[in-house]
């Protein structure tokens, strides 16, 4: 089945290649669309495919106590 969804992202995502991580993304996983900086900070990204090809259903986002880290890991249950 095909899909559109358009998404509005606010936070500090403007100049850090945010838009570059999701237009790769989007290629690597056959996924079409745009992503466009907005005047009021915002990301805009719009995409559409075939569900068929997809797998996330839900994204919650929980806010945690900061940790400091120092670098990013792959970890394993």
């Amino acid at each position: 089945m095909k899909k559109s969804v358009r998404l509005y992202i606010n936070g500090t995502v403007q100049g850090v290649f945010f838009r570059i991580f999701v237009k790769e993304n989007a290629e690597r996983y056959n996924v079409k669309g745009f992503t466009r900086n907005l005047e009021d900070g915002r990301i805009e990204v719009f995409l559409e495919g075939d569900t068929d090809n997809s797998i996330i259903k839900k994204v919650e986002i929980k806010k945690e106590y900061f940790q400091d880290l120092k670098t990013f890991k792959l970890l394993h249950i």
